[in-house]
């Protein structure tokens, strides 16, 4: 058995059908108790008040922002490479989620910034890069949507996907790379002195695996839709020219 076999639509649709419902129901269990845990079962931190508990938001919607560009580059480099089209359909679906996770990480983000910083918004290394990679986000679907070719839109989108992986590695490592702005360090860090407290950690763990789990749940949503509408359209085709 052979990995590339998955990048068989039908075999795609066989598989992902199959797992679908394992994979709400992990969702149901990690997200839900994690928000519950976290927003209504944390005490008030003494330093943020109630502010600290968009974390259990922010902080999900924000690594998922960024590892989503990084599995939309990994699958377009194997459409560049190998040409199999699922792995196309794939980072296509995947575009709209991380809009929105990048979406959510910036307004969360504010929320957070506001009462700690005095501001809604700060041109910090870190917020400036996370910006231009919602930015990079709404190119990449317009440029799906503006092209009629499905392969020549997705050989444009992979090269545009390579550009953006710039600014997906400015956004997680903004803050090292300038010793400078506001934004704070990791939350989740091996250092004692940045890692948050246990009472924070672990309803924090538990809502990032929601949303990853989320993610996964929309993400083979979404492509087997793409997959049904680009079927939908090849019969279309061929109705035109019989």
């Amino acid at each position: 058995m052979s990995i590339w076999e998955y990048a068989n639509p039908v075999k795609f649709m066989q598989t992902s059908g199959w797992l679908l419902p394992w994979v709400v129901g992990a969702t149901v269990l990690t997200l839900v108790p994690g928000l519950v845990w976290g927003f209504f079962f944390t005490p008030v931190a003494a330093e943020f008040g109630a502010t600290v508990k968009v974390i259990y938001v922010h902080v999900p919607a924000a690594t998922l922002a960024i590892n989503i560009w990084v599995m939309m580059l990994v699958a377009s480099l194997i459409w560049l490479i190998r040409r199999h089209h699922v792995s196309a359909l794939a980072a296509k679906a995947a575009a709209p989620i991380g809009m929105v996770m990048t979406l959510i990480a910036l307004i969360t983000g504010a929320f957070w910034g506001q009462p700690m910083w005095g501001t809604w918004w700060e041109w910090d290394p870190r917020l400036t890069s996370f910006l231009i990679l919602f930015l990079f986000y709404l190119g990449y679907m317009a440029l799906w949507e503006a092209i009629e070719n499905p392969d020549t839109a997705a050989d444009l989108t992979g090269v545009l996907c390579l550009v953006g992986s710039v600014f997906a590695v400015l956004s997680r490592y903004a803050a090292i790379f300038w010793n400078q702005g506001l934004h704070q360090g990791s939350t989740l860090s091996l250092d004692k002195e940045q890692h948050i407290a246990d009472v924070y950690w672990q309803p924090l763990v538990l809502s990032i695996g929601g949303f990853g789990m989320l993610f996964v749940t929309l993400l083979l949503l979404r492509t087997r839709t793409e997959i049904r509408s680009r079927r939908l359209k090849a019969l279309e085709q061929r109705e035109r020219m019989a």
